[in-house]
């Protein structure tokens, strides 16, 4: 299934699009509607409602987990605990976790991993309402890799400042100990991430899976947002039609939403382990390139105008009490690469050149 899933991307990659006309004559394809269970939007799991960093302590048998690097590992029990209220003292959750993830579940000295909780024992805790989310690791045990994560989080607020359609997250102070030794080995920044199932349940559509998507199954409006993010933070490690580092959820019109996740590859983190597609006409990853699908041109307009509506919120984040966690120059650098993306949406002929003309060589 994988293979078969690149294999479409890259046809779709290399496809030639004759124009926004042709896109917009192209009769939408006939597809089955999702099952219509409870589409009300829902309040996020009370975790992400803060932003105060969590101070968790993670136990587990972590040479197993280190040893698992198959693509359906085994959940390993393990314990998550934190400093309560006075009353509470410390505060301990049994969980299942196991690793997940692809290049970095390989080339990481400590894997991604997935948290699995139990509604009963994690209802009165910290973690209450969530599910099986994401908590986004170290890959080092060094100062470097610790920004990276940072960055990384970073992207994710600026995302949740654009479009209700982002994965909450939330940052936590985390030590790793071992459950044979009890020993700590390593005390390092991570974040959990909202679950896709919880993202649509928030916003009260249907989360799509197994399929990809083409531009006539898009909301245009949504999908202009996506488009222009990736760009933004200069991200081409993604594809809507292989559902490559996307989540598709249907919007209240029934369209399909893209949601964007996974941005360790992306100019604005500039990793120093990130590649670019050799079939892409870039060679480093700071360099911005527009792979959005051709839209209607009226999407256009409103989406730049978004963008430069949030300019002063999107930047004020690299300031506050999390941005100053990045060290030395990296939130002014970060900054002046988002700057260099507000000069091209700033200036008309740009932003057709750079960014409208683009999607003929399709998304």
């Amino acid at each position: 299934m994988r293979v078969l899933l690149a294999a479409l991307a890259a046809l779709v990659l290399a496809s030639p699009l004759s124009g926004q006309e042709q896109q917009a004559k192209k009769k939408k394809k006939d597809k089955e509607p999702p099952a219509q269970v409870d589409l009300v939007p829902h309040e996020p799991p009370p975790i992400f409602t803060g932003e105060t960093p969590l101070t968790l302590t993670l136990t587990a048998n972590l040479g197993r987990l280190r040893r698992d690097k198959s693509q359906n590992p085994p959940w390993r029990e393990a314990t998550i605990s934190y400093s309560g209220d006075s009353a509470e003292g410390t505060v301990e959750v049994p969980l299942k976790v196991r690793t997940r993830g692809i290049w970095r579940l390989n080339n990481c000295d400590f894997p991604p991993i997935r948290l699995d909780f139990a509604k009963a024992t994690a209802k009165h805790s910290e973690f209450a309402k969530l599910d099986k989310p994401k908590l986004v690791t170290y890959c080092k045990d060094t100062d470097e890799y610790e920004q990276y994560v940072l960055q990384e989080m970073q992207l994710y607020r600026v995302y949740n400042v654009l479009t209700r359609y982002s994965h909450r997250v939330r940052l936590a102070r985390i030590s790793y100990a071992d459950s044979g030794s009890g020993k700590v080995d390593a005390t390092r920044y991570g974040f959990i991430e909202e679950e896709p199932a919880g993202l649509a349940n928030r916003v009260g559509g249907m989360l799509i899976k197994g399929q990809g998507a083409g531009p006539s199954e898009l909301d245009s409006r949504a999908a202009a947002v996506f488009f222009l993010f990736q760009y933004m933070i200069g991200n081409t490690d993604w594809s809507v039609a292989g559902q490559h580092n996307v989540e598709l959820v249907t919007s209240d019109n029934g369209d399909y939403v893209p949601i964007a996740y996974d941005f360790d590859f992306s100019g604005a983190v500039n990793t120093r382990y990130a590649t670019v597609d050799p079939r892409l006409p870039i060679r480093r990853v700071r360099d911005r390139l527009y792979r959005g699908y051709c839209l209607p041109n009226d999407v256009y307009a409103p989406a730049f105008e978004l963008f430069k509506a949030k300019k002063d919120t999107i930047y004020a984040l690299y300031s506050d009490s999390i941005g100053r966690l990045l060290k030395g120059n990296r939130a002014k650098e970060t900054l002046e690469y988002f700057d260099d993306f507000y000069k091209t949406i700033l200036d008309k002929g740009d932003a057709k050149s750079q960014i409208i003309d683009r999607c003929l060589r399709g998304g």
